[in-house]
């Protein structure tokens, strides 16, 4: 089983245009409004040009219909969005690295985005393993994970990133200052006195007292004399430095590409199932469209406008549901009436799920049949 793509099958159907511009019909049918909707709060992962491109084969569309339906385990789902925290939680690590000036300061935080990037592969790994999973996208990823953690490189960086966060926490030392300077030297297990000194002095306390005492800031960045300790703590210790040095030189490049690419890609799923959830509540339904490229027979019931509905909903307003459906040798609807009866509500309602369900999500309804299109017309 080979992994791509967990939006793409085939190599084929993948983006090749990542500036992928919002189709034309988008305004017209309130797309726009129902993808910003869906997207809001996810702009670091850019994905937009996936809600703006259709897929090419119904089997496509399929595709991405088995991987909605797993995620809709909440277990699953849940592992899911915990590996996706974990990822964002990595990636703050590497930023706050390059906003740092002190090659050492740096690195710790380098380490600890490799360990967490480990620990995180690790356990999606040990999670999906237990998952009843369906799909053809995430059966092939699981595979590929696995393949992947096993791997002897994998599992050099984990072991080597563990060993060297166990000897920098072995790493004691002592700051003696004195009017002129100050002296760094190796811990000698000199005897701790502050809670004796503590201790002694309590008993002449009199009442409340002001605090002299100085808070550590909790700022990341550190000041001149803070790394001028550092600098003389890594010549006490020169090989563990210098292997954090190696390390961190010989693995920049550790993420691997497949797995930032499910990162991104999983949240497609995410985003969408997150918004519909809101639906549900509400007691609105959606399915998983037929799809044919043959049968023109076409039919939605209980279907709404979603970007409608979605305005309705925060202000607690009463939402409508419309059942259509062409048969045998009908082509067209007629749809008369009188002003604000809801006439262009329907015809964006269509226009909204043939799209939807061309890029592989659920449609509002409680049981839908679609077309495969080739292009979407609209004008009033």
């Amino acid at each position: 089983m080979t992994f791509h793509s967990i939006l793409f099958e085939r190599p084929e159907d993948s983006i090749k245009d990542e500036t992928v511009q919002e189709p034309d019909f988008f305004v017209d049918v309130n797309l726009d409004q129902i993808i910003d909707a869906i997207t809001a709060g996810k702009q670091e992962y850019n994905l937009k040009p996936f809600f703006h491109t259709s897929l090419k084969t119904v089997d496509a569309v399929k595709y991405r219909h088995e991987i909605m339906a797993d995620l809709q385990n909440t277990i699953l789902f849940e592992h899911i969005t915990l590996f996706a925290r974990k990822m964002r939680e990595m990636r703050d690590h590497l930023t706050q690295e390059g906003k740092l000036f002190h090659k050492y300061q740096k690195a710790k935080w380098f380490l600890d985005a490799v360990e967490l990037y480990c620990d995180t592969v690790n356990s999606l790994v040990d999670d999906l393993s237990l998952a009843d999973i369906k799909s053809r996208g995430l059966l092939a990823f699981r595979e590929y994970l696995t393949l992947y953690a096993g791997a002897e490189r994998f599992r050099s960086l984990l072991q080597e990133t563990k060993k060297l966060k166990a000897d920098l926490s072995t790493v004691k030392y002592c700051v003696l200052i004195k009017s002129y300077g100050m002296k760094v030297r190796k811990y000698e297990s000199e005897t701790d006195y502050s809670a004796d000194v503590e201790e002694t002095f309590a008993k002449f306390k009199q009442g409340a007292v002001k605090d002299y005492r100085v808070k550590s800031s909790s700022r990341p960045g550190m000041n001149h004399i803070e790394e001028k300790v550092l600098d003389f703590v890594a010549k006490l210790y020169p090989e563990i430095f210098a292997n954090v040095d190696n390390c961190c030189a010989n693995n920049r490049n550790y993420l691997d590409t497949t797995i930032a690419v499910f990162d991104r890609e999983i949240q497609f799923y995410i985003a969408y199932l997150e918004h519909v959830e809101m639906f549900k509540r509400r007691g609105l339904s959606f399915c998983y469209p037929k799809i044919s490229n043959q049968c023109k027979e076409v039919y939605d019931y209980e279907g709404f406008d979603l970007a409608l509905a979605y305005k309705m909903i925060r202000e607690n307003a009463t939402i409508v549901c419309n059942d259509f459906y062409l048969k045998d040798k009908e082509r067209i609807f007629v749809v008369s009436g009188p002003n604000q009866g809801g006439k262009t509500t329907f015809a964006r309602t269509f226009g909204q799920l043939h799209y939807l369900a061309s890029i592989g999500c659920p449609v509002p309804g409680r049981e839908a049949q679609l077309f495969s299109f080739r292009q979407v017309i609209y004008a009033f």
